[in-house]
């Protein structure tokens, strides 16, 4: 059992846990500010353009409710908003990625830095070639 803890604790504490944890917790977290633009910003500017209608009440009602029986509706604005939701999270996460590779890009284009020769390196060079000479 300890040897099960030990190799847990090294798994949890390894760096791609971590990483992925704080993924996670902002991705949640993005999701919720992404739910709160599209609700709280975007949807009600659409619903004006558009006459005052608020999507997210926009149902197909299926059978009204009538003698206890609850209302039977396909709640098709919810889902549109859903799905603007998803879009804008696409979109946002298409134009983070795209700049990651071209910030990638850049620095893989970078001339790596030529580093000057040591003395002793210089020397044994000279030395190599000296050699060279000698036998060839």
């Amino acid at each position: 059992m300890k040897n099960f803890i030990e190799e847990f604790k090294a798994f949890a504490i390894r760096g791609n846990v971590v990483d992925l944890a704080i993924a996670v917790v902002i991705g949640a977290t993005f999701g919720k500010i992404v739910t709160s633009l599209v609700d709280d910003l975007f949807m009600p500017f659409v619903g004006y353009v558009t006459g005052g209608v608020d999507w997210g009440k926009l149902v197909w009602v299926l059978r009204e409710a009538h003698d206890g029986a609850p209302l039977i509706a396909i709640k098709y604005g919810v889902f549109l908003n859903t799905v603007i939701t998803f879009v804008i999270v696409a979109l946002a996460t298409f134009l983070l990625v795209k700049e990651m590779n071209r910030f990638m890009k850049k620095e893989a284009e970078k001339p790596a830095e030529v580093r000057k020769p040591t003395k002793e390196e210089e020397l044994l060079t000279e030395i190599r070639d000296l050699l060279k000479g000698r036998t060839g």
